[in-house]
């Protein structure tokens, strides 16, 4: 058995808590054996803010499983962390990203099972000249440098409620007539159809696509784009083989007896996507990589800088992240699907 790789996260928001709290409650919450890549002084630093006894345990990664029983174990990083809760410092961003990098490193080698991501401040990774959108990006860059291949990577909200896929994700609503096209659907789509197959195991997975229009643009008379472009591209999946409908009202796609009747929302524009999951699923949703050659989840919230330190954040979340992890490793380890 592996362990999962548990990244640090902002050091100043709420991931060194739920990590430490999670250990803590490992047997009641029933979570897979992971470890975390950070610096130990560091969470130790934090484990007694908190008051929680934790002992620490600095291993390799092929010695975590057995650490786990006993003590939290801590793959050992160089870069060390000195924020204070809610207080980013110069040490945030390092910190953050050396910890992502030796995770996906250790996936990447075989000697860790999968990543699962704390959340990071884009703001504070911005400020220290980081290059990329945000945490998925930079996942596949690492990918990409370690095999060569340009691969494509989509986001997938999942709970037992709900699975949803933003088409185009962090842009500004005028930007999504530009950036929407049928081919950015059509890989999209395969991507997805590809990964339920590998990863969930379902033998032939049910797409809904979402109109970007109200009303799926209603034949033309409330825009031209799903016409155009979006049932272009229910054509081209459908004739691949994948089970797939719409353009679909987006308003009438969320409620029960909808949801019963596909496996995951494929949806134009964020807000699209997000609204209807942390409608259902606030609490527990996760945050799940497709279309890389390893298993990546996250729990679907952020930093919370407000409240980092106290105590009180909710481990709900970064729970299902890592059953979730542990679940899709399991599956068949899944082929490259490179961009087209």
């Amino acid at each position: 058995m592996q362990p999962l790789a548990l990244t640090l996260g902002e050091p100043a928001g709420i991931g060194p808590d739920l990590a430490l709290a999670v250990w803590h409650r490992r047997a009641d919450l029933d979570v897979p054996p992971f470890y975390v890549a950070a610096d130990p002084r560091f969470l130790s630093g934090r484990a007694a803010r908190l008051g929680l006894h934790v002992q620490l345990s600095v291993v390799k990664p092929e010695a975590a499983v057995d650490a786990f029983r006993t003590a939290l174990p801590v793959v050992a990083l160089d870069v060390a962390a000195t924020a204070e809760p809610g207080c980013p410092d110069r040490s945030s961003a390092p910190a953050a990203l050396a910890s992502i990098r030796r995770a996906v490193d250790d996936v990447m080698r075989g000697a860790a099972a999968a990543v699962v991501t704390n959340p990071v401040a884009k703001n504070v990774l911005y400020k220290s000249g980081f290059a990329e959108p945000g945490h998925t990006e930079f996942l596949a860059k690492l990918v990409q440098e370690a095999t060569g291949k340009v691969l494509r990577p989509v986001m997938l909200l999942w709970s037992p409620e709900l699975a949803v896929v933003p088409v185009t994700i962090h842009l500004p609503l005028k930007d999504i007539f530009k950036q929407l096209s049928t081919e950015l659907i059509v890989e999209t789509g395969r991507i997805v159809a590809h990964d339920l197959r590998t990863r969930f195991r379902l033998a032939r997975p049910r797409l809904a696509i979402a109109g970007l229009n109200p009303h799926a643009g209603e034949e033309g008379a409330l825009g031209d784009e799903d016409r155009a472009i979006v049932a272009p591209a229910v054509a081209r999946l459908a004739a691949e083989g994948i089970a797939v409908r719409g353009p679909l009202p987006a308003d009438s796609m969320f409620h029960e007896s909808a949801r019963a009747s596909y496996d995951v929302a494929l949806c134009m524009y964020h807000d699209q996507a997000l609204i209807p999951i942390k409608t259902l699923a606030f609490d527990h949703a996760v945050n799940a990589t497709l279309g890389l050659p390893i298993v990546r989840t996250s729990p679907d919230h952020g930093t919370a800088f407000d409240i980092a330190g106290t105590g009180t954040a909710d481990p709900t979340s970064l729970v299902a992240a890592l059953r979730l992890a542990a679940r899709l490793a399991g599956a068949e380890r899944p082929a490259l699907v490179p961009a087209t």
